[in-house]
């Protein structure tokens, strides 16, 4: 998710609301252990289409298909506590 989100950053994620496209979101992905923080870009049949912020560098849905949303990201809790800004025309909400 670099630039927007680094390694080792610490996220303050709801499980509570609704998500929508460009929402910063924690998700899962079938047949992977873990959690991953990617941005999402739109619904499919099976979850959402989750996408890393660069595209040269990011393993997400290209790789995995659907995701799983678990939670959304508020903001960036440590180093430094930031908003973390969502991108698209769902409404004016921030994630």
């Amino acid at each position: 998710m670099v630039p927007t989100l680094r390694h080792g950053d610490a996220l303050l994620v709801t499980s509570l609301g609704r998500v929508g496209p460009g929402a910063v979101a924690v998700v899962r992905f079938d047949g992977l252990e873990g959690l991953y923080v990617k941005r999402l870009s739109h619904q499919v049949d099976d979850g959402w289409w989750a996408l890393g912020d660069n595209p040269h560098a990011s393993s997400d849905s290209r790789d995995y298909g659907p995701a799983r949303v678990v939670g959304r990201v508020l903001l960036r809790w440590w180093p430094k506590p930031i908003r973390v800004r969502s991108s698209g025309t769902h409404g004016s909400e921030r994630s």
